[in-house]
């Protein structure tokens, strides 16, 4: 684990600070737009006006100094360079550096320009439209700005792991149990328990060679932070799925994958929009894992498909 690492729990696991994010290096120009959606929610105000700034208008954002993005934005030369660390840059001229690239993407049509919020008199075809234009582009966002280290080291301990342990409440369960039933099929040996008491005293099970797998788009869920806390202190390898990596989940996972979600808006919270980043984290982390296990998890998979293939077969009539 990384430098962040501050206490150490009655099992000898060390705890990072609450106020400290995972490490991370710079976000790739691609993604920083995301970056900003992902952390906004949790920013100042006055850093929220420097970072819809940036986000709205990287062209312009990127010919400004520090002294004239504070003027812009109403805020101070100090708070652009907090924005920018906090967006993870070293400083201002890292981002400006990363707003003039994203700019040049933007002008090639590689980086879509953010759509409009869907409103309660849309007609249906607009509707989709917007859906569709958004759920592409929350799944480029976490493609862009997924740590595939993080997610490497992730992959290699579940394909190892003896158990693996999956907790989520609500939307973040049913991705779960989704994950799940994957790792079902290619003979792993997985639970997603919805209930948050079963979850814990599952938790309280988990030893080192185990895994534990939490998802949580705020990062500040309980009954998801609890059994990952367990299952932190008793030894297992634990990873978050979150949109908030500065988020309180952090602090008791050994890997940390970030997600993106559409804007929120009125019809659409990003509770909601977040599944559709889940789902592509635990489809990759399943992909990984099969390759890793593919001697066991090919005749696995198929053996499940043959169990099942008699239920798509419309019976005869007798």
């Amino acid at each position: 684990m990384s430098s962040k690492l501050k206490e150490t729990t009655g099992a000898g696991r060390q705890v990072p600070s609450p106020t400290e994010a995972p490490a991370a290096g710079p976000p790739v120009p691609g993604a920083l737009a995301a970056k900003v959606r992902t952390l906004a929610p949790t920013m100042t105000r006055s850093m929220q006006r420097v970072a819809e700034a940036v986000a709205t208008d990287p062209a312009g954002s990127a010919a400004l100094t520090v002294t004239g993005l504070a003027e812009r934005t109403n805020t101070s030369e100090a708070t652009v360079v907090r924005t920018a660390r906090l967006l993870g840059y070293p400083g201002y001229r890292d981002l400006r550096l990363a707003l003039a690239a994203l700019a040049a993407e933007q002008a090639a049509g590689r980086a879509p320009a953010v759509t409009a919020d869907i409103v309660v008199d849309d007609p249906l075809p607009a509707v989709v439209a917007k859906l569709a234009q958004e759920e592409a582009q929350c799944l480029a966002d976490t493609a862009a700005a997924l740590d595939t280290a993080q997610l490497e080291a992730a992959v290699a301990a579940l394909a190892t792991a003896r158990r693996i342990d999956v907790y989520g409440i609500g939307a973040s369960n049913l991705v779960g149990q989704d994950f799940v039933q994957k790792l079902l099929r290619i003979g792993l040996i997985a639970h997603a328990p919805a209930d948050p008491h079963l979850a814990v005293t599952n938790a309280v099970q988990l030893r080192a060679g185990d895994v534990a797998v939490a998802i949580t788009h705020s990062g500040r869920t309980t009954d998801v932070i609890e059994p990952l806390r367990v299952a932190f202190e008793h030894g297992a390898t634990t990873v978050a799925i979150t949109g908030r990596p500065e988020g309180e989940i952090a602090q008791y996972a050994d890997h940390v994958l970030t997600t993106s979600s559409a804007r929120e808006s009125e019809l659409r919270p990003a509770a909601m929009s977040s599944r559709t980043s889940q789902l592509l984290v635990v489809d990759c982390l399943f992909i990984g894992v099969a390759q890793r296990t593919y001697e066991t998890a090919a005749p696995a998979l198929s053996a499940s498909y043959e169990a099942l293939a008699h239920r798509h077969t419309p019976r005869s009539p007798r």
